[in-house]
Formats: structure tokens, C-alpha cells, sequence
């Protein structure tokens, strides 16, 4: 199986960050979303993009951009359809629909969720589609963090999954781990329990953000972001999507209940 040629759906921060990596690889990568203008725009900000998302800026011709009412065609030609769209099913079940009736035989396609199972992102796909389904949950900033998450479940294709972490690691230069299909699969399960525990801490203790963020940062071995400012660069309407899916699936009796509450302050700013 080779990867020739991608389309990426959602042009969002996670979106651009994947063109953008597959750009780095001299992949030819097509960016889309519900307007040409919206994905234009996100070409745009991976071009001026600090830090760099591009290796060499001269590369960003590579991407191209269209919307998925008039250029949904191009999935047909794509070896790897990655789907970036918002943390919804409702919507990414519609995407799915949509492409797995375009998409050529044997194509891979995935999605970047980061929480969401894949038991239910996969539950309206026939047998057969589901073998060619699986998560790539790549992390923001997708050039300069190492970690890719390859979700499978029983029903995946164990070699076309084994393909697809290999082109992950040799051309996109990730270190790709396959995950079983567990809520927060790993990095989620551990990174965002930690950061909870960090924020319901900081307001317990009536620390301020700027205290908190100097606390669980370089001090911990964490990005200098600290919790904060972590929650900021995420995005604090993407995190409560996360919660509310970890909420969900996880037992009753599971710690991270206990901190998964929502947040007055975040609340607020939503």
C-alpha cells in the first residue's frame, strides 16, 4: 500500500497541521472544508504560521484547497482521507457516509479525533468499510510534537494498519503507537486527567492563572504553556468536547469524575 496522495476534511488547527506535515513530506495534500474560503484562510495561516508548521515555506504550493460541495470528487483519488472536522458523530457520521460512497477501493480513512471511540465513530459503516477505518489522533502542533496515536479495533485491518504506522513514521517523521480502542485511548487518558487535576488544584487553592501556569510547567517537565494556557492552545470549546466524551464513557466510579466537572471560569469564557 502507498500513500500518493491525501485529502484532509476540516481545515481547523488540527486540520492544517496535518496538510501541513504531509506538505513537509512532499505529499500532495488537499485541504477542505465547507467553503474554498475557509480553507484557503488556513493555507494562509500555515504559510505565516509561529512557529513554523513548514519546513520551507516555498513547499506550501502542495496543499491545495477546495470545499466539500464542489471538490468532494478529489476523495475518490486519495489513498489516505483524514477527517478533522468538529468533535460532533453527527456531523462526522454524515462525512463518513459521504465518503466511504466516493472513496476508491482499499483507501485508508481515518479520523483526528481525540476522544470520541471508534466503535462509535464506525458504528453506521458496513463490514467491509470498517476494515479500512481506524484514528490518527495526531497533537497540536502537529510538526514539532512526536506523538501519533493509531486507534484499531477487531474489526480493523491489522496490515493496512501496520502500512499506515510505518508511512506515519519513515515520511511524516511521527513516533506512531496503535492504541486498542479505550476511552483517551493513552495520551488523552493520562495527559488530560493530569490537566484537570491541575485546574480543579489551582482554584481549590485560589492560585491565580499566571501561578498555576508557572507551577505545572517547566517545573513538571510540561511545555512552558502550563495548564492554562495549554487549555487555551487546545481550545476551551474542543476540551469541553473531550470532557464530556470521557464523562460519558468512563465508569461512574473512575477518578477522572471527579475532576471532569465543568469549570465555572471556562464556562464563562465559552
Amino acid at each position: 500500500m502507498k500513500i500518493n496522495n491525501v485529502v484532509v476534511i476540516g481545515s481547523g488547527t488540527m486540520g492544517s497541521g496535518i496538510a501541513a506535515q504531509l506538505c513537509n513530506a512532499n505529499i500532495p495534500v488537499t485541504l477542505l472544508d465547507l467553503k474554498t474560503e475557509i480553507s484557503q484562510k488556513a493555507k494562509e495561516r500555515i504559510e505565516k504560521s509561529r512557529p513554523p508548521l513548514l519546513i520551507d515555506k516555498s513547499k506550501i504550493d502542495g496543499i491545495n484547497v477546495g470545499n466539500i460541495a464542489d471538490n468532494f470528487n478529489l476523495v475518490a483519488e486519495a489513498d489516505w482521507i483524514v477527517e478533522a472536522v468538529v468533535e460532533r458523530i453527527d456531523i462526522k457520521h454524515d462525512i463518513y457516509e459521504k465518503i466511504f460512497k466516493k472513496r476508491k477501493k482499499d483507501s485508508i480513512v481515518s479520523s483526528n479525533t481525540s476522544s470520541i471511540p471508534i466503535s462509535v465513530l464506525s458504528e453506521k459503516l458496513s463490514e467491509e468499510d470498517k476494515k479500512d477505518f481506524c484514528i490518527t489522533h495526531f497533537f497540536n502542533p502537529v510538526r514539532y510534537m512526536d506523538l501519533l496515536e493509531i486507534v484499531k479495533n477487531e474489526k480493523s485491518d491489522l496490515e493496512k494498519i501496520k502500512h499506515l504506522k510505518n508511512f506515519c513514521e519513515v515520511d511524516l517523521g511521527k513516533g506512531a503507537i496503535i492504541c486498542n480502542d479505550t476511552p483517551g485511548f493513552l495520551g488523552n487518558r493520562i495527559g488530560v486527567y493530569a490537566m484537570q487535576v491541575a485546574m480543579t488544584e489551582a482554584f481549590k487553592l485560589k492560585l491565580s492563572i499566571e501561578e498555576a501556569d508557572a507551577i505545572f510547567g517547566r517545573p513538571m517537565g510540561i511545555p512552558k504553556t502550563g495548564v492554562f494556557g495549554l487549555y487555551d492552545l487546545i481550545g476551551i470549546d474542543l476540551m469541553a468536547d473531550v470532557l464530556k466524551s470521557f464523562i460519558k464513557e468512563l465508569p461512574k466510579s473512575d477518578e477522572f469524575q471527579e475532576v471532569a466537572k465543568e469549570i465555572p471560569l471556562v464556562k464563562k469564557l465559552i
